[in-house]
C-alpha cells in the first residue's frame, strides 16, 4: 500500500501523471484493438491507427520531460520537435482519410466523376500562386495533398537543424524567430489544404464526422500551444514563482506544461472513442440500414 502522506509533491505529480498515462494509453489501446479486431479496410483503418496514437505519444513525451525536468535546452527541444513530427504525419494521414472516403487515389490516379470539376475558391494570400477559383481535377488534388506533405518534411528537417545548432552553441534569436515564421507558414499550408478540401466536400464527408476527426487532432495541438503561452505571460508577470513549486522558474513552465498535456490527453483519448470507432468497420451499419430498409 502507497502512504501518500509521506510523498513529496514531486513524488505526487510523477505518480499522478503516471496513472494519467496508463489511462490514455487503456482507452487508446482498446480503441486500436477493436479496429484490428473489425480490419476490414486496411486503407482507412492504417490511417486511423496513426491518428489516434497522437494522444499515448504526446502524453509519454511529456511523461518523459517530467522525469528530467531539469534537462537542457536541446532536451525540451527534442521531446517538443517528437511531438510536432507525429502531428505533421498526423494531419498529412488525416488527409488521405479523406481522400479515401471519397474513393481518390493519386497513386493510381483513380478521380470519381463527382470529384472532378468541383470548385475551389482560394482566399487571400493564396491568389497570389494560385487562380481565385479552379477546378478540381488530379493535378490539384496532388498539389493539396503536397501542401500537407511538405510540413512532414519540414518539420523534422527544422528539429534536426535547431538541436544540432543548439548543441553547438550557434543558436541566435534571430534564428529561433526564423525557424518559428518557417514553421508557422508551412503547417498554415497543410492546414488550409485539409480546410479547402473540407469546404469543398462538407456534404459528402458529414457521415464520417471529419469535424470531429479533425478536432480530436487540432484539438491537442491548440491546448499544447496555448497554454504555453499563457504560462509564458504568467511567469513573466511573476504570477508563477519559483517558491510555488518544487523547481526553479527556468525550468516551472516546462513542468506545468507537461502535466497538463498528460491529463489532456486521457480526455482526448476517450474522445476518439466517438470520433474514430471501429463500429463503421464491424458490420453494425449495414445491419442496421438492412433492419431499417425491410421495415420500410
Amino acid at each position: 500500500m502507497i502512504d501518500l502522506s509521506n510523498m513529496s509533491p514531486a513524488q505526487l505529480t510523477l505518480l499522478g501523471s503516471a496513472l494519467c498515462v496508463m489511462l490514455t494509453m487503456h482507452f487508446t489501446v482498446q480503441l486500436l484493438s477493436q479496429h484490428l479486431f473489425f480490419w476490414k479496410n486496411p486503407k482507412e483503418q492504417k490511417a486511423i491507427l496513426i491518428i489516434i496514437c497522437m494522444a499515448p505519444i504526446y502524453a509519454f513525451d511529456s511523461f518523459v520531460g517530467l522525469l528530467d525536468i531539469q534537462g537542457s535546452k536541446p532536451f525540451f527541444t527534442f521531446l517538443e520537435s517528437v511531438k510536432e513530427c507525429y502531428e505533421a504525419l498526423a494531419i498529412a494521414k488525416f488527409l488521405a482519410l479523406m481522400y479515401s472516403y471519397l474513393n481518390i487515389s493519386i497513386r493510381r490516379n483513380i478521380v470519381p466523376d463527382g470529384v472532378k470539376g468541383r470548385e475551389i475558391h482560394h482566399s487571400f494570400p493564396m491568389t497570389i500562386f494560385q487562380p481565385k477559383t479552379v477546378r478540381l481535377d488530379h493535378r490539384h488534388l496532388k498539389l493539396l495533398r503536397d501542401w500537407t506533405w511538405q510540413f512532414v518534411i519540414i518539420r523534422p528537417v527544422c528539429s534536426i537543424l535547431m538541436i544540432t545548432l543548439q548543441l553547438l552553441g550557434m543558436y541566435p534569436t534571430w534564428l529561433s524567430w526564423t525557424f518559428t515564421i518557417i514553421l508557422n507558414i508551412s503547417v498554415s499550408l497543410a492546414l488550409y489544404s485539409l480546410i479547402a478540401f473540407y469546404h469543398v466536400f462538407a456534404k459528402e464527408l458529414a457521415p464520417h464526422r471529419p469535424l470531429a476527426k479533425f478536432l480530436c487532432i487540432k484539438g491537442i495541438v491548440f491546448f499544447c500551444f496555448w497554454q504555453g503561452m499563457v504560462l509564458e505571460i504568467l511567469a513573466a508577470m511573476g504570477v508563477i514563482r519559483s517558491h510555488h513549486f518544487w523547481l526553479d522558474v527556468e525550468h516551472i513552465e516546462e513542468a506545468i506544461q507537461n502535466v497538463l498535456v498528460i491529463v489532456e490527453m486521457v480526455i482526448f483519448s476517450v474522445l476518439q472513442q466517438y470520433a474514430y470507432p471501429s463500429t463503421p468497420y464491424s458490420g453494425e451499419v449495414e445491419a442496421k440500414m438492412f433492419l431499417q430498409k425491410k421495415e420500410e
